[in-house]
């Protein structure tokens, strides 16, 4: 009877296999894990390439990581965290009292054209 082998799991600890699924909803790695890989890239001495190869993160991730929080810290230009979460939230709002708005205008208009048939037939 031959063994079961475990998934795959990436240099934090997760089911990469059930992440690549999942959709992304959630990021799969921790914001330690992400916090220290960025202070790795600000340490210097070892690129860029080898940390993101090591960490087993592609070299675009850990880029946009290091680049998030240089805005995050001021150090650049562009939406923080904070704001970008905000801007989603109001995003949603948005698209949901659309909808809402849609949904009482057809509402108005069925109840309008019953209201004049029931005038008609009296």
């Amino acid at each position: 009877m031959a063994a079961a082998t475990a998934p795959p799991t990436g240099a934090n600890g997760t089911d990469r296999a059930k992440k690549r699924h999942s959709g992304r909803t959630k990021t799969p790695y921790a914001p330690a894990f992400r916090q220290e890989a960025i202070a790795l890239v600000r340490r210097g001495g070892v690129s860029l390439a080898r940390i993101a190869r090591d960490l087993e993160v592609s070299q675009d991730t850990l880029r946009a990581w290091v680049r998030q929080a240089d805005v995050d810290g001021g150090r650049r230009d562009g939406l923080t965290t904070d704001e970008r979460a905000e801007l989603t939230q109001l995003r949603r709002e948005n698209r949901l009292l659309k909808m809402e708005r849609e949904l009482l205008k057809k509402a108005t208009v069925f109840f309008a054209s019953e209201a004049k048939e029931g005038e008609v037939i009296r």
